[in-house]
């Protein structure tokens, strides 16, 4: 029977190219079953005619599994049951019908196989074969589910690790926006309002993120904009910013406010410490097998203790306790792993550049 190290699921075998693997390797099975029947029982037969019948018996045999295996009524059956069920059909089917289609190739009458005597060289020979070569297919297929399982598993893992780290993130920034909003309350009862009306559109476009796994750049560039317009109202003239997004990016995927946190921790500890005014470009661009997108604000920069001018996940050194980054590189490493990137540099004279590198 056919032995093979990739097990595949119903229907099986699945594509052309499988069907021909199937077929070439119970070609090779069956010839060596034929060899060694020849070698333990020479005076059985000449090779070339024990050849013949084993093939036939071998191909007709892998004829009548594959048959089986498109039931859908076995599918009902644990795998075990299945192949057990499916090597009490397969084997006796083929060891008959598979000497009747020998008959046939060899120009001779066919006649029942055993009728006068019976063989029970190739009988136990095939009944050998075909049960290994079926309980190989029958342990296979029981490691592709169990990898399937598997593989589900860490899936829904992944999907329950990404809605807490979201459901954490959306209270976070809510709560800054709203002491925002109460700080203005008392200096500027219009701006205060303004701030209403854009923190109801933020939050809606926040709302729709929420129930969707991923969004495209451009809606991330216009919420990001939402927010800034938000925090310009608040902070008045101290807050200039620029977007640029290529119109080429703006359909490319990626976690919902994957970048908020970057723009709110350089607002919060770069631009609202510092003395006068300030400003932060959130730049996005194509690059070698993926997108670069940096978030760079004038800000007060890195803390001093900080020597170094470049900072790479996991970031403790830059911000150890900064939410924010820790969020972003969380969550790519949940969806992207070591394939994404968060880097931290100085600017010169002052700031900080949160740089965000997405696989392609």
């Amino acid at each position: 029977m056919y032995l093979s190290s990739t097990p595949r699921a119903a229907p099986w075998p699945g594509t052309p190219k499988g069907a021909l693997q199937l077929i070439a390797a119970s070609a090779v099975v069956w010839a060596v079953a034929a060899a060694l029947l020849f070698v333990l029982v020479p005076e059985l037969d000449t090779y070339p005619r024990l050849l013949v019948f084993s093939e036939c018996v071998g191909l007709t045999m892998v004829a009548c599994v594959v048959l089986l295996r498109r039931q859908r009524l076995l599918e009902r059956l644990t795998t075990g049951t299945r192949w057990l069920l499916t090597g009490a059909i397969a084997i006796p089917t083929g060891y008959l019908l598979g000497h009747q289609v020998a008959f046939l190739l060899l120009g001779e009458p066919l006649r029942l196989v055993g009728y006068h005597d019976v063989s029970i060289g190739p009988l136990l020979l095939t009944v050998l074969v075909g049960g290994l070569g079926l309980r190989h297919f029958a342990v296979g297929e029981q490691l592709a589910r169990e990898a399937a399982a598997r593989a589900e598993a860490q899936r829904l893992a992944l999907e329950a690790q990404l809605r807490l780290l979201r459901a954490q993130l959306e209270p976070h920034m809510l709560f800054n926006t709203l002491a925002n909003l109460r700080a203005l309350l008392r200096e500027d009862a219009d701006r205060a309002e303004a701030m209403i009306d854009g923190l109801i559109a933020y939050l809606r476009g926040t709302l729709a993120a929420s129930q969707t796994e991923s969004v495209a750049l451009g809606r991330e560039f216009a919420q990001l904009r939402a927010y800034l317009e938000i925090m310009s109202l608040r902070m008045g003239p101290r807050l200039t910013w620029r977007l640029d997004l290529p119109a080429a990016l703006e359909g490319t995927t990626l976690p919902p406010m994957l970048l908020q946190p970057l723009v709110e921790n350089a607002i919060k500890h770069g631009l609202e410490p510092k003395v006068g005014p300030g400003h932060i470009e959130v730049v996005a661009r194509a690059a070698d097998a993926g997108i670069e997108i940096r978030v760079e604000d004038n800000g007060l920069g890195l803390p001093l203790r900080d020597t170094a001018d470049r900072f790479e996940e996991p970031l403790t050194q830059a911000a150890p306790s900064s939410y924010g980054l820790r969020h972003v590189h969380d969550r790519l490493q949940a969806v992207y792993g070591s394939a994404a990137r968060l880097t931290l540099e100085r600017r010169e004279p002052a700031g900080v550049s949160a740089i965000v590198f997405l696989p392609a």
